[in-house]
């Protein structure tokens, strides 16, 4: 993954979302050591602070937790944590969103459930 170091989201949040995407995918399981915010730095060839903070974010909302000497771990419900956290924030969000553009374009809630369910089943009609 390469960071958009452009973009308008911060560097350490596009960090802590990659960790929470290879939690996620599987490359990383409970109690399982993660990358230190110096071999996230190189990986990146960011700050080592920069990834800290990212880090920390995660530690925050106890998705990972730091062994003292040992450098931080994932939690062993770290998976659901992350799958509630963007179910009820990043997706919730984004429906929102639609739901709004679908108001300003006058699609019906029947339409915009037959677009769903298209998209769904893989077929996408127009």
């Amino acid at each position: 993954m390469a960071l958009n170091l452009d973009g308008t989201k911060p560097i350490y949040i596009q960090i802590s979302e990659w960790m929470e995407n290879e939690i996620l995918d599987g490359n990383f399981e409970s109690d399982q050591k993660i990358y230190s915010q110096y071999q996230l730095a190189e990986i990146f060839n960011i700050n080592p602070a920069t990834a800290a903070k990212g880090l920390n974010i995660l530690a925050e909302e106890q998705i990972l937790y730091k062994k003292r000497g040992l450098g931080m771990f994932v939690a062993n419900n770290a998976k659901d944590m992350i799958l509630s956290k963007r179910k009820n924030q990043t997706l919730k969000r984004l429906v929102q969103e639609i739901v709004m553009e679908a108001q300003r374009l006058n699609v019906s809630k029947q339409e915009l459930i037959e677009m769903i369910n298209t998209i769904n089943l893989g077929e996408e009609r127009e």
